[in-house]
């Protein structure tokens, strides 16, 4: 699923908190680059590949070119460079603020979240959680990536550190717990509100953080 977040994001379709999110892991994990670069060269060749098609009002058409502005796009296929905020650059400029000065709020006992965007049942959120705090199983009516920024936490589905992606969707029921030796930061994209599941004694034990 990461490889076709990249693809996605090397072929610019996705909404902007997820390219943020992708932009970030690749700052993170300068090893995915070979991965993107894999992906211009077939398109390169793709193009290359392709019938010409005869083009319509030629001189008109260039001249709309040449008026044109140029594209404020960055270059996708350039690693970022490394933001001294704590954050990586593309999730610096994004939320606007660095790592020491987040503008946190408690979202429940040993667990706090900033939102960046909050739209239709969409959200980007930094969530921060003390060390061995479990998040309330729950399922998802749509996708949700998480970029593991700082520490780590765990599901059924193994362990998740800096640099990697967590990818859910309505097929996953999961409880993440952060590990017990420090706190864990994430940046987390939603695309549709979380489902609360479990048993009802375990959702009120991770509501009050036991």
């Amino acid at each position: 699923m990461v490889d076709v977040l990249i693809a996605q994001y090397v072929a610019g379709s996705l909404p902007e908190p997820a390219r943020v999110l992708v932009e970030s892991h690749l700052e993170m994990r300068p090893e995915s680059m070979s991965f993107v670069s894999d992906l211009e060269g077939l398109a390169g060749a793709a193009l290359e590949l392709a019938e010409p098609a005869a083009v319509t009002s030629r001189d008109r058409s260039l001249e709309a070119i040449f008026a044109s502005a140029p594209p404020s796009m960055p270059d996708v296929f350039t690693l970022p460079s490394r933001s001294d905020s704590g954050f990586p650059k593309a999730l610096r400029e994004y939320v606007g603020t660095d790592r020491k000065t987040v503008p946190w709020k408690t979202l429940l006992p040993g667990l706090k979240e900033h939102v960046i965007f909050r739209r239709n049942g969409a959200e980007a959120t930094l969530l921060w959680a003390r060390a061995g705090r479990a998040l309330p199983n729950h399922t998802h009516e749509g996708l949700e990536l998480t970029l593991v920024l700082e520490g780590a936490f765990h599901d059924h589905r193994g362990r998740f550190v800096p640099g990697d992606i967590s990818v859910a969707d309505e097929s996953l029921d999961h409880r993440p717990v952060a590990d017990d030796d420090a706190p864990c930061l994430c940046l987390s994209v939603l695309f549709a509100p979380l489902k609360y599941t479990g048993s009802r004694t375990r959702f009120i034990g991770d509501l009050i953080g036991f």
